[in-house]
């Protein structure tokens, strides 16, 4: 597969059945839930954000010869010390079968753009420690910071 035959572009609302089943893959890849999948009304929640303007939502897809290779999930907010938004890339992922070819690249590549012309000066995401095929990728096209992550689930 070369650059030019892949198309990154806006999900639209018909692209929900192409894009479903890299969501679940995403979730599943994570082991974020058991067996079964994400409850429907979260994925259908999530969808929906996509298309509401008032939402800093957004998501890409990968397209290569009509099948759907990627996707990308990211978010604006503010941050104390710039003065434009700055963009969390929430979520990425790619077929396996795509994998080392150039789309999850593509799909960063994107954000990065949008980011731009967004008037954000920053984007940045996190990855779990194991996941070491996307750090590859990952170690290319941005900084490692040395920020550790904290959480608690309220």
């Amino acid at each position: 597969m070369t650059d030019t035959t892949l198309q990154v572009r806006a999900v639209t609302p018909d692209d929900f059945d192409a894009w479903l089943p890299l969501w679940d893959g995403y979730n599943r890849f994570y082991g974020r839930f058991d067996a079964t999948a994400l409850p429907e009304h979260i994925t259908r929640t999530t969808w929906s954000r996509f298309f509401d303007g008032y939402e800093p939502m957004h998501a890409f897809i990968a397209e290569h010869g009509g099948r759907v290779l990627g996707l990308v999930h990211f978010i604006y907010h503010r941050n104390t010390i710039l003065e434009g938004p700055i963009c969390y890339l929430q979520d990425l992922f790619t077929v396996e079968d795509s994998r080392g070819q150039g789309v999850g690249r593509a799909l960063i590549e994107a954000v990065y753009a949008h980011a731009k012309a967004s008037n954000s000066s920053r984007v940045y995401w996190h990855t779990h420690e194991t996941n070491h095929t996307a750090m590859r990728l990952y170690d290319d096209v941005a900084v490692k910071p040395g920020f550790v992550m904290y959480r608690k689930d309220v």
